[in-house]
């Protein structure tokens, strides 16, 4: 197995990719982990679970509960299927749940399902399919749309039918932004995960996005062009815009640019750059979420520090906040 260390070791112009996978073979039986962490979601996970079981593909589901006090564990308990396993992760927290599931995976693949989230018919399948046709990916992933709490549709993601996100070597488009956003639309090869260390569990927010960049630092990106995931957006989001404001997730842009195998692999004079429009992305993020919630003096307070780091970059923030409010 290669390790993030044995990258570094190589010489730069040896670095833009992982040595070559033999090809998937079409109709080969492929394993995959769903890696769920679970706290406080009696109200959503039994949806949540039945949308990662229906998926034919999936070889086990590993529920990571980190001490709910409400009927998560004994909802996860009632369900009678062999490839269901819980555990415990003593509330250590999201990351540490997800790090948790997968050195217990056995699956090849792992994706990681948010518990209020919901996989749709013929995810894994889909990106499978894709992996197949991506011998050296150590990650392929697809797109979304949104539900509200009941699971209403609110997304309009689907009028972005032809609309195509990066594939081959990410790292440096990826730095600038996550545009992968939820790893329920993501499987990630179980080897490329455990040797970049998994998850970082010293961030709160956007520790999702630093390991998507290490990953891309050690191998290419694939993408399906498919919305695979119902991603749920209500008031108990980690993410929602009700209660976080942009400067929860610089932590997060402190460590992505000061993590050594991420430098190693960026183009020499292009962190600075990437630096600034990661900061004009998550502020942007963060007033599409405000405008989602109805909190327009917010977003309005948001672009106005995208006006500061980048006039240049304030009117296709502004086009983007004002597209959050239709659901796009």
């Amino acid at each position: 197995m290669i390790t993030a260390e044995d990258i570094l070791e190589l010489p730069a112009s040896s670095r833009v990719a992982t040595p070559a996978r033999p090809p998937l073979q079409v109709g080969s039986t492929i394993s995959v982990s769903v890696v769920i962490p679970a706290k406080n979601v009696a109200a959503y996970i039994g949806e949540t679970l039945a949308s990662a079981l229906s998926q034919g593909e999936v070889s086990e589901v590993i529920v990571v509960d980190d001490g709910s006090t409400d009927e998560t564990v004994a909802i996860v308990r009632a369900i009678r299927d062999p490839r269901l396993r819980l555990m415990s992760n003593d509330s250590a927290g999201v990351s540490a749940a997800r790090n948790l599931g997968a050195r217990h995976a056995g699956g090849e693949w792992l994706l990681f399902l948010d518990a209020d989230d919901r996989l749709r018919p013929g995810a894994v399948a889909a990106l499978l399919a894709t992996a197949r046709d991506a011998p050296r990916a150590v990650l392929v992933y697809g797109d979304y749309n949104t539900i509200d709490s009941e699971g209403r549709q609110i997304g309009r993601r689907d009028l972005l039918k032809g609309r195509r996100k990066p594939s081959g070597d990410v790292l440096a488009r990826l730095a600038s932004g996550n545009f992968i956003v939820n790893g329920g639309i993501a499987l990630a090869r179980a080897e490329a995960f455990r040797a970049i260390g998994g998850f970082d569990t010293s961030l709160r927010y956007c520790e999702d996005w630093h390991c998507w960049c290490r990953l891309a630092a050690i191998g290419e990106f694939e993408f399906a062009p498919k919305l695979l995931l119902d991603y749920r957006l209500h008031t108990a989001n980690t993410m929602n815009a009700a209660v976080r404001t942009p400067k929860d997730f610089f932590p997060a842009i402190a460590r992505v640019f000061d993590d050594g195998l991420i430098l190693a692999r960026l183009p020499a004079g292009a962190a600075a750059g990437l630096r600034l429009a990661a900061e004009i992305h998550l502020v942007t993020y963060s007033a599409m979420q405000a405008v989602r919630f109805g909190r327009y003096r917010d977003a309005l307070g948001y672009l106005a520090m995208v006006g500061r780091r980048s006039f240049k970059a304030l009117p296709r923030a502004a086009a983007r906040t004002a597209l959050a409010r239709f659901g796009i």
